[in-house]
């Protein structure tokens, strides 16, 4: 299973930006898809995550401004950035959670990070 992602680049603050994570493999299901940014000399922090059954949760500093989606026929989970923060400014990794058969157990994969930049 390989996820790559895309997407980041330069922005000021109070600017937008759409990051994509794209799976592709041997994969018989997907899970829960994530995003974690991960700031430099700081670990990696959960910000955002979608389920399989639909459901989505963010961490207490992006609600309101980060929005999850997933489109499962591609396997792509999209994290859309509103109204950004120099705080936000991180190398971003996608995170899915996948079967690669009905009969094998879940494993977690990630992908390479794209960086996000943001100006004040």
């Amino acid at each position: 299973v390989q996820l790559v992602e895309s997407g980041g680049g330069l922005v000021q603050a109070g600017g937008s930006l759409t990051l994509s994570c794209l799976a592709s493999g041997n994969i018989y299901k997907v899970n829960t898809m994530r995003w974690y940014p991960q700031a430099l000399g700081k670990q990696r922090e959960l910000v955002a995550r979608s389920t399989s059954g639909g459901s989505t949760t963010y961490a207490d500093s992006v609600k309101g401004r980060f929005t999850i989606a997933r489109d499962n026929d591609t396997k792509t989970v999209y994290l859309h950035m509103n109204s950004l923060k120099p705080e936000d400014a991180a190398v971003y990794y996608c995170n899915i959670n996948a079967k690669r058969a009905g009969w094998s157990p879940p494993e977690d994969c990630w992908g390479q990070g794209t960086q996000v930049t943001v100006s004040s």
